[in-house]
């Protein structure tokens, strides 16, 4: 009997994260998101379900995959109370894929438990291309025992899949990810933005970055899209000050100064308070070179 899964969260991660699974002959039976025209278009693609409720995607799967924007989210699609997953979710296995805080995914576990449930948070470090192609790096907290009924899963998500301990310890671990990612990301629309002011060939400095003790995984995915002002969305402003926002509270809890942290994420809320929040995070770039300005919509935009 092939194993029954839905994907809870349909967004451009999610609703590939989908597409990759049916394609690999997994029997994907339904699709939930906030958004019910989404989710029913997806729903007709896979020729699949589209519940109106929570509680009827547990019923048709015996692995659920989450894919939801942030803790508020979390926190409603496994609520103790009312329509929740984890109404009749004894035997399911809950496979949590969005960035939430640490907490939240100990929670989720606590919770699952108490109803004969598993859980396993399945924190990703990649973008909706690798989504697409199977091709997730994928950072794993919970039990051991969900980490190993999760594997066929994961084998066919991700190329890599590295387990990193109890609940909450992946969500920590993706939370600094995205920290240093986000200012090196605002660090370098910060040198192209100067290397522009200067009348420096932008190209060539890219090259030379490279080359260098400037070079990053940013510059080879984000440097050309700062330039050239394409800010297709892969991984969106928005996310990352909610995802920087996590880090500082992990900060703050533990008393440990992040200056550069604290200043990448004023950044980024500057862009979400612009309304260029759904740009991709290159877009900090609008931010730092000259004659942009966060308030134009200049900016190129292909995020939908």
């Amino acid at each position: 009997m092939k194993t029954r899964i839905a994907v809870v969260g349909v967004g451009r991660m999610g609703a590939n994260m989908a597409r990759r699974l049916k394609e690999s002959g997994f029997d994907v039976t339904a699709v939930y998101d906030a958004r019910k025209k989404v989710a029913l278009a997806l729903a007709t693609e896979l020729r699949c379900q589209a519940p109106g409720r929570l509680a009827q995607v547990t019923a048709v799967a015996d692995i659920v995959l989450t894919v939801v924007t942030d803790d508020e989210a979390m926190e409603r699609i496994f609520a103790i109370k009312g329509d929740s997953l984890l109404r009749g979710a004894a035997g399911r296995l809950f496979i949590n894929c969005a960035t939430v805080s640490p907490s939240v995914h100990v929670a989720v576990e606590e919770r699952a438990t108490k109803v004969g449930a598993q859980s396993l948070e399945a924190c990703m470090a990649s973008s909706i291309n690798q989504a697409r192609e199977g091709t997730l790096y994928l950072m794993l907290g919970g039990t051991v025992q969900a980490f190993e009924a999760a594997q066929p899963v994961l084998n066919v998500l991700a190329n890599s899949s590295r387990y990193i301990g109890s609940a909450g310890t992946a969500a920590q671990v993706k939370a600094l990810v995205n920290m240093v990612m986000n200012i090196n990301t605002a660090g370098l629309a910060e040198g192209l933005g100067l290397g522009a002011a200067l009348g420096l060939d932008l190209t060539l400095l890219r090259e030379v970055f490279s080359q260098t003790g400037a070079n990053s995984r940013v510059l080879q995915t984000d440097g050309e899209d700062m330039q050239n002002r394409d800010h297709s969305c892969f991984f969106s402003a928005a996310h990352a000050a909610k995802d920087s926002g996590i880090a500082l509270k992990l900060a703050n809890d533990r008393k440990v100064r992040v200056p550069l942290a604290k200043s990448a994420l004023a950044q980024y809320q500057r862009m979400v308070e612009a309304g260029l929040g759904e740009l991709d995070k290159s877009g900090v770039a609008e931010l730092t070179f000259p004659g942009r300005s966060p308030t134009k919509k200049g900016a190129k935009n292909s995020a939908s």
